[in-house]
């Protein structure tokens, strides 16, 4: 299918009730794609549908909640159902928690986020593989620069992204002979809600990060435009940030140095 746009292509958007994904949700309604938006906000979500509707398109929300996998098939069928296809599934849904891995008063949160952000993944790509077969889809993961870059203090978040990474690779081998392209997306810090909605040990969201909220931090407008650049172009993966190119090399040649390095600028969420 080459690099050609989505015009008119039916498109799952998870996560997409707010940040990466609502962006990804409006730069795709201007290109012309169908949408089935998902994200367990259904109010937030249907907002996001309608805006996409008023530029010109046709979009559904589906609230779903990825960490179910029941809930993750409704949302192929009900896409498959709504446009009677799929070409192109985005696995955008996450969350993190920010505390020392002792401090968490059980591992409910822990398994929470490993649940949303690569289960939901391995439960979505897996209902929509039959219907992407079908169309030479594509399937986009949106992943992290923790997927290069490990960050103490959210081990959760990391794990998830390195389980991510792996299972993605895996499956772009397997899928080699399909006609479906996987393009994994590793983004460093975005201006989203995201660090705003980052748990503490206790499961309270923290509220905003001055940190992520610096000069010249990516918008989440830009982030959505090359994500749907890097899909069209059906290109391997992307790494939207300077140091996550960098990173594994510094880690591979010198990886005490790089321990060392991670430990002095990674910051340890304030208790609250």
């Amino acid at each position: 299918m080459g690099t050609e746009g989505f015009r008119d292509k039916v498109v799952i958007i998870t996560g997409a009730s707010s940040g990466i994904g609502e962006a990804l949700a409006y730069q795709l309604a201007q290109e012309g794609a169908l949408l089935a938006l998902a994200a367990r906000s259904a109010e937030r979500l249907e907002t996001v549908a309608a805006e996409c509707r008023r530029l010109g398109t046709k979009a559904v929300s589906v609230p779903t909640d990825v960490s179910d996998e029941a809930q993750c098939k409704a949302l192929v069928a009900s896409a498959v159902s709504t446009y009677g296809r799929i070409d192109a599934l985005v696995n955008n849904a996450g969350f993190g928690v920010g505390a020392r891995l002792a401090n968490l008063p059980s591992l409910a949160l822990f398994v929470d986020v490993l649940n949303t952000n690569f289960m939901g993944s391995v439960y979505c790509t897996y209902y929509a593989l039959p219907h992407l077969k079908q169309t030479g889809g594509r399937i986009v993961a949106v992943s992290s620069i923790a997927a290069k870059v490990p960050f103490p203090y959210y081990s959760s978040y990391t794990a998830s992204k390195y389980a991510m990474e792996g299972f993605f690779d895996a499956i772009r081998m397997e899928l080699a002979d399909s006609g479906i392209s996987v393009t994994a997306i590793h983004p460093d810090f975005v201006a989203t809600r995201f660090s705003e909605n980052v748990r503490d040990a206790g499961g309270r969201r923290r509220g905003r990060d001055a940190g992520t909220h610096r000069k010249n931090i990516m918008t989440a407008k830009e982030c959505a435009r090359r994500i749907v650049e890097a899909a069209a172009a059906r290109r391997r993966e992307v790494t939207l940030s300077r140091r996550g190119r960098l990173a594994p090399w510094i880690r591979m040649l010198a990886p005490g140095v790089f321990d060392k390095i991670i430990r002095r600028v990674a910051r340890e969420p304030t208790p609250m």
